[in-house]
């Protein structure tokens, strides 16, 4: 089975959301990150994380057919994202799961996509 298999059977797109709201609870008030978010549109921002972990590990097509293609990178263009911002990214990410109770095989797996996706985003040295 493979990992996005794995993870989406134990915790469904629900647990994946639930994951997102978790973050999103603790990224509002990091001095690091938290500026870079719409300070306007929060709900709108969890929304769109958790459409496109929904899309890239449980297959939900709803992100592709609201955004098109995720083309992060481009989207987080105007933002510095170093490896401190990574770094704090993956922190806070870490902290949503622990409070979630994701653990062993599945807890790898996510710890593997999301260093993958957040070292990506990388944009300054």
């Amino acid at each position: 089975m493979s990992w996005e298999k794995q993870v989406t059977a134990r915790l469904g797109q629900v647990g994946l959301r639930n994951l997102v709201a978790e973050f999103y609870r603790r990224i509002r008030n990091d001095d690091l990150i938290g500026p870079m978010y719409p300070q306007d549109d929060w709900e709108g921002s969890e929304r769109r994380l958790a459409d496109f972990i929904c899309f890239r590990i449980a297959g939900n097509p709803v992100y592709t057919e609201t955004r098109g293609h995720p083309r992060l990178r481009m989207r987080h263009v105007g933002f510095k994202i170093d490896e401190a911002a990574r770094d704090r990214w993956l922190l806070v990410m870490g902290g949503a799961m622990d409070a979630c109770a994701i653990t062993g095989e599945e807890r790898e797996a996510l710890d593997a996509f999301f260093f993958q996706v957040a070292d990506f985003m990388r944009n300054h040295a």
